[in-house]
């Protein structure tokens, strides 16, 4: 099976997303389709032995919409991008549209009111339906050509739109205005005035016509996040290629090329570093604000920027392959997702228009047999069709989720899809992986004790013999020694006779000195005193730390504590999550006095430790089930359509970067991976935290929380003005409030109702993690 995200033109409301939907679905080999009315995509997925995107863009062609393939786009932010142009072209297409709609219309409801209300400034020849009619004209069918066109490919597919509605009310207004001004004697007879309503259906088009205008511009800011990741690449790069230097476009910059990259400058694509060092900006990707100290060996991504030194990188991915690549088509897809909560809006709408004109035809008829006027009849039939358009229901969720998923990849957190930003909100438990997620993932020195006390002048020296010998060793506890020792700034040296003893440890000579680091067993064989050390090996033992000896001319001179560190943030970041009313689970295959350990310093009191690979996911459907006696908060209440996991007790998230945590992330409710480490673990989850700072969980958890308010009060909204306004334009409270039965204010509340919710949608644009005391 093959998956396609395709870019949608010519939707009008979210009956055209079903409409398109159903289109595909009925395409021989297509087994899921997704259509996003906010977003303009959709996500296929389909059997390529089956067909294939040209049959399914026709499917789209043939249902009266157009089509095509994101994955053609460029990644270059380029002023002839094809989206860019795309709606450009609309936007200035329908600012003409506005530009004479107003103006004809403005002069229509002059003449009429002025004739209406005998006003002064009255002329005469606007009083005129045949003058009135050739102005009216050009709005309803240029102007609004569209509505008429499209109602009438959906009357060809047995469907109705949005469009449907906005055709028949203005059609029938213009219509019967027509019919006034060439039969009036018709009306005279039976001792009627001729009234026309031309300025009805003018203002109604020009209205919803404005409505799209700033619907348009207002859906251009939903997609910022992308325009801003895509504008972050660099235009160009200087390579080395047959020796010269030269300066090619990124698009020509192949996988194996040696790139040079100059203070101040954007890394252009992804590398390892294979000459030189520096510290590098990549906050732009990663969230750390903290430059990142870089050396030969360590990779570099693009987009990135070198803050002090030159180097030299070997490309490893270009073009589609990194990671900027990666992000955008990751933030696209989540963009054009559809979340559970989505789901009623859309079955609303499913039937939402066909009912609107069964009320439609509801109202003209109880209008005319209970007050005997078709001219009343008529004018709320009009404003029943006009104002129950359902263009508010389908951008209610999915301008939320775009705004929502762009502000977390700007947050360095990558959201795959709308239903794992949905269910976040819902986290009950929140399961840890220690190794990697918790701690820093690698060995570290955390205590160096010597005889002469940790204080001693003499501990650098000490360092510098055993960081020179461990520098000849491949073991990752001699690798945290050097490590250790640069960090201290101490300068290595030669060594001589350098030997590794399997199991035990090394030695060699420096400067003449015996230098002897390893096991206190190996130091037993070799007749070596540790007591003056032992009280300080039990402590440290006692904490889960790893002990090496290190002796000098075949005596003790110090003790080193080796343990994997804990990331300065996590304590922070868990009580964070506990105070957002989190029950937090450290769950390891490590022992459990270390577990323990780590737990305690960073304030967690659940641990499961000693915990195979293979028994990760038993562990996580025991939590689920509320199995494994750990307490968790209230349930949240869940939301129809979501996961079907959330039929289970607890919906429970699990962290981890590692392969051996790839089937838990994938048996959580909600998986989230650190993107420091394995591709495996990142694809397995729903949610990659690019840094691999644990305070990035909060700040998710939070925004799938912010979201989640936003598209409540955005459907709220949507639910509230069609269920309210209905019943207003088909005229209830016309013995009151007469002014209201009007097509034109139905046009403008129609208008508003999808402005106010893409507005509301993009104050999440001004999220910010909150400090949670």
């Amino acid at each position: 099976m093959e998956t396609v995200n395709l870019k949608l033109r010519g939707m009008s409301c979210a009956s055209c997303a079903n409409s398109i939907e159903g289109a595909i679905r009925s395409v021989p080999g297509v087994s899921a389709s997704t259509v996003n009315f906010g977003a303009e995509q959709a996500t296929v997925t389909y059997d390529p032995q089956k067909t294939d995107l040209e049959n399914i863009q026709a499917a789209v062609s043939e249902a009266g919409y157009a089509a095509f393939s994101l994955q053609d786009q460029s990644l270059m932010a380029s002023e002839d991008d094809t989206e860019k142009t795309a709606r450009v072209a609309e936007r200035q297409q329908l600012t003409r549209k506005v530009v004479v709609g107003g103006i004809l219309s403005t002069v229509i409801v002059v003449g009429a009111m002025s004739a209406m209300f005998n006003l002064p400034f009255r002329i005469r020849a606007l009083d005129s339906p045949w003058v009135q009619l050739v102005l009216a004209t050009p709005v309803l069918f240029w102007c609004g050509a569209d509505f008429f066109k499209n109602a009438w490919k959906a009357v060809k597919r047995h469907t109705a739109t949005m469009d449907t509605l906005v055709a028949i009310g203005t059609g029938a207004a213009y219509s019967y205005s027509i019919f006034a001004t060439v039969f009036p004697g018709f009306f005279t007879a039976q001792g009627l005035m001729p009234e026309v309503y031309y300025e009805a259906a003018a203002v109604i088009i020009t209205l919803i016509l404005l409505g799209r205008l700033f619907e348009n511009r207002a859906r251009g800011q939903t997609s910022d996040a992308i325009r801003k990741l895509i504008g972050l690449q660099a235009r160009d790069a200087r390579i080395i290629r047959a020796g010269q230097e030269m300066e090619v476009p990124i698009q020509s910059v192949q996988i194996g090329d040696i790139v040079v990259v100059r203070p101040g400058e954007k890394i252009p694509v992804d590398g390892e570093i294979v000459e030189g060092s520096s510290t590098i900006d990549e906050s732009m990707v990663t969230g750390e604000s903290v430059p990142t100290k870089k050396q030969a060996g360590d990779e570099v991504i693009g987009a990135t920027i070198n803050k002090t030194g030159s180097f030299k990188f070997r490309a490893t991915r270009v073009g589609k392959d990194t990671v900027l690549a990666q992000i955008v088509r990751l933030v696209q897809e989540a963009q054009g997702s559809k979340a559970p909560i989505q789901r009623l809006a859309d079955q609303v709408t499913g039937w939402f228009v066909p009912v609107v004109i069964a009320i439609a035809i509801a109202t003209f008829v109880i209008w005319f047999l209970a007050m005997g006027n078709f001219t009343l009849a008529l004018i709320a039939t009009v404003g029943v069709l006009i104002i129950a358009c359902p263009c508010a229901l389908g951008l209610a969720t999915p301008t939320s989720v775009m705004v929502g998923t762009g502000k977390g990849a700007e947050n360095g957190i990558l959201i795959k899809g709308a239903e794992s930003l949905e269910l976040a909100h819902q986290i009950q438990i929140i399961v840890l992986d220690k190794t990697g997620t918790i701690t820093q993932g690698k060995p570290t020195v955390t205590d160096f004790v010597t005889t002469q006390g940790t204080a001693n002048s003499n501990e650098l020296k000490l360092l510098r013999l055993a960081a020179s010998v461990e520098r000849n060793s491949e073991h990752p506890l001699a690798e945290a020694v050097v490590n250790y020792a640069q960090v201290q700034q101490v300068n290595l040296t030669n060594v001589q006779a350098f030997e590794a003893i399997a199991g035990s440890g090394v030695q060699g000579n420096v400067s003449d000195r015996l230098v002897q680091i390893g096991t206190q067993r190996w130091f037993n064989e070799l007749g070596i005193d540790t007591q003056a050390l032992q009280h300080d090996r039990d402590r440290l033992e006692a904490l889960g730390k790893t002990v090496i000896w290190l002796a000098i001319d075949g005596e003790v001179q110090g003790i080193m504590g080796i343990a994997d560190a804990i990331k300065p943030s996590s304590a922070q970041a868990i009580r964070a999550l506990q105070r957002l009313g989190l029950d937090v689970v450290m769950l390891t295959g490590d022992n459990r006095p270390t577990a323990e350990t780590i737990a305690r310093e960073v304030g967690i009191s659940n641990v499961i430790a000693e915990v195979r690979p293979d028994q990760k996911v038993a562990v996580i459907e025991s939590l689920q089930r509320g199995t494994m006696g750990v307490p968790v908060a209230a349930p949240r209440p869940l939301k129809a359509g979501a996961k079907a996991k959330q039929t289970k007790a607890k919906i429970v998230a699990m962290v981890g970067d590692g392969i051996n945590d790839a089937p838990a992330l994938a048996q959580a409710d909600v998986g989230i991976a650190i993107g420091t480490g394995t591709d495996v673990a990142i694809a397995a989850s729903d949610i990659t935290l690019i840094s691999g700072d644990l305070q990035s969980i909060v700040t998710a958890i939070q925004l799938s929380r912010a979201t989640m308010q936003n598209i409540r009060q955005n459907l709220f909204f949507a639910f509230i003005y069609n269920v309210a306004g209905i019943p207003i334009a088909a005229g209830i409270l016309f013995p009151f409030v007469g002014w209201l039965l009007s097509p034109m204010i139905a046009g403008g509340a129609m208008a508003f109702s999808s402005v106010s919710v893409i507005t509301n949608a993009l104050r999440l644009r001004n999220f910010q993690p909150k400090a949670t005391t």
